[in-house]
């Protein structure tokens, strides 16, 4: 029997990888054969991480690294890539939601925003691209949202959807630049998942009503339902898509 997902030999590496989507991810691709490299500003949770990847029966490696400076993301890319030898794949998860006003949002967290959200993708996919081009392989997957394509009435989304819609056209950008290289550059665009960084707002009274008025399925994302579609992003046959954004949200887009 063939195993069309096998990821054996192939490097990973993933930002926002001490917890979250981050974490589940490099769990989906750990548990298919890949070694991986995490990234974050929190060394203490990536050697918490480290320890589950290992048990899994991978190899992980981590360093820290802001995501909002260019200089540590060359140097996360580059020691990742001298350290396992190359990078296959990666994983642009690092991200920020900040939900003001567009009247209200000041200065500091706008710029926030776009470093933390769209600058970043594009700084770790230049990188590794550096490395994947010369290789005449790589896989690069971000992540978009809903938002990417869609706003949502009664929620401040000007800074949020804006840095999501730029990481779907960057995508298609990249992909298109690099599509006779053997680079695939996609996106998945997720509805709301229960994590760290969205936990308390999805459990809110506003939260639960959001979900129940827009969500054809009423209810968030569960654990693993990300997963398949990033090993199937990350594996070699996926090798003829490229500049796409598959949308996994319960329906939502549909309305």
């Amino acid at each position: 029997m063939k195993n069309y997902f096998d990821l054996t030999g192939r490097v990973a590496l993933i930002t926002g990888g001490s917890s979250g989507l981050g974490v589940q991810f490099a769990k989906a691709l750990a548990n298919q054969g890949a070694d991986i490299a995490l990234c974050a500003r929190r060394m203490n949770r990536l050697e918490e991480v480290k320890k589950e990847i290992e048990a899994i029966g991978s190899k992980c490696y981590i360093h820290k690294c802001d995501v909002t400076h260019p200089d540590e993301i060359a140097a996360t890319v580059k020691d990742t890539a001298e350290h396992y030898g190359k990078i296959d794949i990666l994983i642009n998860d690092a991200g920020l939601a900040i939900f003001d006003a567009a009247t209200d949002i000041t200065n500091e967290n706008w710029k926030k925003m776009m470093d933390t959200n769209l600058n970043q993708v594009y700084f770790f996919s230049r990188e590794a691209a550096k490395y994947m081009i010369p290789a005449h392989y790589g896989r690069i997957i971000n992540l978009g949202s809903i938002h990417s394509t869609v706003s949502m009435t009664g929620f401040h989304l000007s800074a949020y959807g804006t840095t999501k819609g730029g990481v779907l056209m960057l995508t298609k950008s990249l992909a298109n630049e690099w599509a006779k290289t053997g680079v695939t550059v996609n996106a998945i665009g997720p509805a709301y998942f229960s994590t760290e960084m969205t936990s308390s707002a999805l459990d809110s009274d506003e939260g639960k009503k959001l979900i129940k008025t827009y969500c054809p399925m009423g209810r968030v994302g569960n654990p693993g339902e990300l997963d398949t579609a990033i090993i199937y992003f990350a594996s070699e046959f996926s090798s003829y898509t490229t500049g796409q954004l598959l949308q996994i949200d319960g329906g939502w887009t549909t309305i």
